[in-house]
């Protein structure tokens, strides 16, 4: 079973841009979800998504190390009690910033459920790192 999802980004956006895209409340709001964050270490964070026809998603956390280009969060899905951990790292570029994500801890939940959640973070990791890419080329262009 695996128990880590990796991902890798090169985005020919500045290490600052980037950065606060992925630790600042109204831009992570602006591309995932609605977020009550602040990357502070300590911080009890709370990520909501907009209702569907299965209700909405609560993850929620607590922030373990914020440094500069380095973030790492606790991540519980309200349901499921099962906490696994996010890291966010960022390393600048001759041409930008090159983003590597992280999310372990996913062996935790028990049998099934963990091979099931392991596809469905991978899955959703990927329409993040979309979402995060559509957001920082339309910033962009707003400038």
């Amino acid at each position: 079973m695996n128990d880590v999802i990796k991902k890798e980004k090169i985005f020919k956006h500045s290490i600052d841009k980037v950065w606060n895209a992925i630790s600042k409340a109204e831009e992570i709001s602006a591309w995932f979800i609605q977020a009550d964050f602040k990357a502070e270490k300590g911080y009890q964070y709370t990520f909501t998504s907009e209702p569907n026809e299965k209700g909405c998603t609560t993850i929620s956390g607590e922030v373990k190390e914020s440094n500069p280009y380095k973030l790492v969060y606790t991540w519980i899905v309200a349901e499921m009690k099962v906490e696994t951990t996010v890291t966010w790292e960022l390393e600048a570029t001759e041409n930008g910033t090159k983003l590597y994500l992280e999310h372990s801890g996913i062996s935790n939940y028990e049998g099934e459920t963990a091979v099931k959640m392991f596809e469905s973070f991978n899955g959703g990791w990927d329409n993040c790192i979309n979402g995060l890419t559509d957001y920082l080329k339309q910033l962009v262009n707003a400038g």
